[in-house]
């Protein structure tokens, strides 16, 4: 019989560096990273099948949503911490490093999304409709490279809190005992947020006649920067303007600003938007 704790003790002891390829390492972050977006390519290729679409399109898409994604998640990152890397140029480029902002790569990848929607000539809300849940599935997936590589952790609390409070598994326990110190899981509570958020989402965009077009996308909005601005407060490594965590900030608006279309888009009775449940097949625009 397997011995499940003593599997997740290893993992919490994994070297982040998976394994060497002619001398490049390839880290465990990446690897989960990798699958986490092959899952969600795959699953919004089955959708997209199933509204009558052309599952390629997906694919497609993602060719040049995934590199611009990544630039934007760096560039995002640096533009914050530019007093850095003004001094220090030739790091810009090296993201093996470290240093990607997920609102970045989700800003670029959006875009990309919706202007490669247009030029095919599909509905590009409905496209972002589609990929939404899949996106947030593949952040909750992330947060465990974070894990491996004990990093977007929160601050430091005691060993207690962790097994008496929070009665966590002793992997994740010893996953956040880092230099002598236990710290907040604070990639456990993004993760389990996403994935309470990829189920609300699938099952209230799998009702008929419930969300009407885009507010898959908007709640998508609305649920993960509703998590991350209290999970924000909780982190060591956050970008700031001046005082303020930019995450924070960005997360607030992003939820005001969701709630806010959601609620004058429902009131628009002469431009009535369609359900999405109701888009069915390729004519659809």
């Amino acid at each position: 019989m397997l011995n499940f704790q003593s599997i997740f003790s290893h993992i919490a002891a994994i070297d982040p560096v998976a394994f060497r390829f002619f001398g490049w390492p390839i880290y465990w972050y990446g690897i989960i990273i990798g699958l986490a977006i092959f899952l969600g390519i795959s699953l919004a290729g089955r959708e997209l099948k199933k509204k009558g679409f052309d599952e390629d399109i997906i694919l497609d898409m993602m060719v040049w949503a995934i590199p611009l994604g990544f630039l934007g998640a760096r560039l995002y990152y640096v533009i914050f911490e530019w007093d850095y890397y003004q001094q220090n140029l030739g790091e810009i480029l090296a993201i093996w490093n470290g240093g990607i902002a997920i609102y970045g790569g989700v800003i670029a990848g959006g875009l990309t999304a919706y202007f490669y929607a247009k030029r095919r000539q599909i509905n590009p809300i409905f496209i972002l409709d589609v990929a939404a849940p899949y996106l947030l599935l593949a952040q909750a997936m992330g947060r465990w490279g974070n894990f491996i590589n004990q990093e977007a952790h929160g601050g430091p609390v005691s060993e207690d809190f962790l097994r008496n409070t929070l009665h966590l598994p002793n992997f994740i326990v010893e996953g956040m005992h880092i230099d002598g110190v236990f710290y907040q899981p604070t990639f456990l509570y993004e993760s389990l947020w996403n994935f309470l958020g990829v189920a609300f989402l699938l099952v209230l965009r799998g009702r008929d006649k419930t969300l009407k077009l885009g507010e898959t996308s908007l709640l998508y909005l609305l649920w993960y920067s509703f998590g991350r601005f209290f999970i924000e407060g909780l982190r060591t490594d956050s970008l700031y303007i001046g005082p303020l965590r930019v995450s924070q900030v960005l997360a607030g608006i992003l939820v005001l600003l969701s709630l806010a279309l959601i609620i004058y888009r429902r009131k628009q009775d002469h431009t009535p938007l369609p359900y999405y449940s109701e888009i069915e097949g390729p004519d659809y625009q």
